[in-house]
């Protein structure tokens, strides 16, 4: 799935961490997004990385201690102010500790202090050296100072310990990065309950009943939804591959599961909210919260195995032929509580004549504020990466056009906005 960062300038900073060759890869995300890209390196970094590398790559001068000019735009006051947000990726415990305290004595830290738009900072250091009281308590600062930190993952270290330190993998600097540049007020801190794939009901320990479904729709709302800046619920039978590490999963194999997370899910994402009739001042009123939503995108099988078997069913007891007994799964969108949460249900069918008026029937059967159609010819046109959509609600039908499913989760969403008028 590729993200649009079109029209959008990064500063990255880069410091002296043995990881600092990973920003090369970070530097390559954010260009193959379509972003620009402007280096500024600390003398230690350039041990580590040539500044020629980075130049290389963004097909920008790199602001270093040698190449900084005040007869052009490169040096550390200048360079931030046509970017839309500093990442600093790696982040050593020593530049951490001097950017708490707005100590510039290098071009990376006077840039920092110079720079008003929004920071993020990716350390990369020794587990002792992160976990220093004074280490920490810059973090904390930071945090306060409303930096964004991409924390670390626990690993075998350079050094040979075992501990948190190694720098996060570039793919989620990438994801935190994309999220501060496309987040939207509508969508910013909203609870949403995305369910994705297809149910898996057993047999026995080693077969089970599915279907096509490859989680592809719902991994793309997840995405989408997060990068906007939703607090996202991913309840899925499908891999979590691709997606920011941020994101809580949930994942679950059959019909019952799926019903009892979502739930659970919904209950979670309900609660606390309070009635803006009872708030009358403008900070009371930022606190309420937001409206949920609720993306049933899973491929819920329609029938499970009556009395499914331990272990392996052996095909010398069977015999030649096998009576298999179904019962019906539960019905999930008949079983939820809907009451104060905006539900989209997605439909697939294969009846080119009756297809679009059995989504359109949902919206009443199912009580749903929505209901995404999409028609398939056959089997193949599961797991493509693209998608075509219809968005029914009661006053009417919208044909999204085909796009891959990132983009067409957008659309969506676009949509999905206008139920709510808040």
């Amino acid at each position: 799935m590729q993200v649009d960062l079109k029209n959008k300038t990064i500063l990255l900073g880069v410091t002296g961490s043995i990881s600092a060759y990973k920003a090369c890869d970070l530097a390559r995300l954010f260009i193959k997004a379509g972003a620009r890209v402007h280096v500024v390196m600390t003398p230690g970094a350039e041990r580590f990385v040539s500044a020629l590398t980075f130049e290389a790559l963004t097909r920008n001068p790199v602001l270093t201690e040698s190449s900084e000019s005040w007869a052009s735009e490169l040096n550390h006051i200048e360079i931030g102010k046509k970017c839309d947000v500093f990442v600093i990726a790696p982040a050593t415990a020593n530049t951490i500790n001097k950017l708490s305290k707005g100590i510039a004595d290098t071009l990376l830290t006077q840039a920092a202090l110079a720079y008003a738009g929004p920071m993020l900072v990716a350390p990369s250091a020794n587990t002792q050296m992160l976990q220093n009281h004074y280490t920490a308590g810059s973090i904390k600062m930071l945090e306060v100072n409303d930096y964004t930190i991409i924390q670390p993952q626990k690993k075998l270290l350079a050094c040979g310990d075992v501990g948190s330190g190694a720098l996060a993998e570039p793919a989620e600097i990438f994801f935190e990065t994309a999220r501060v540049l496309l987040k939207e007020a509508f969508w910013e801190d909203r609870r949403i309950v995305v369910t994705g794939g297809g149910t898996r009901e057993k047999i026995d320990e080693v077969r089970y009943i599915s279907n096509f479904s490859s989680g592809k729709m719902a991994k793309a709302l997840c995405l989408s939804l997060y990068l906007k800046g939703a607090d996202v619920c991913y309840i899925t039978t499908a891999a979590k591959e691709g997606l920011p590490q941020n994101i809580y999963t949930v994942e679950v194999d059959d019909t019952a599961e799926l019903l009892e997370y979502t739930q659970d899910a919904i209950r979670i994402a309900k609660k606390g909210k309070m009635a803006k009739a009872s708030l009358n001042s403008p900070d009371a009123r930022r606190l309420i919260q937001k409206e949920p939503y609720l993306f049933m995108v899973a491929a819920v099988s329609d029938f499970t195995p009556k009395y499914p078997q331990k272990g392996k069913l052996k095909k010398s007891i069977l015999g030649d032929t096998w009576n298999l007994e179904l019962k019906p799964t539960p019905d999930i969108l008949s079983s939820l509580n809907k009451e104060g949460i905006t539900t989209i249900a997605f439909k697939a069918e294969m009846d080119s004549e009756c297809g679009l008026a059995n989504a359109a029937a949902l919206l009443e059967k199912k009580n749903v504020d929505a209901v995404c159609y999409n028609f398939l010819k056959n089997s193949k046109s599961f797991g493509t990466d693209d998608n075509e959509i219809t968005f029914i609600t009661k006053d009417g039908q919208i044909v999204l056009e085909k796009a891959d499913k990132l983009t067409l989760s957008g659309y969506i969403l676009e949509q999905a906005k206008a139920l709510l008028h808040e």
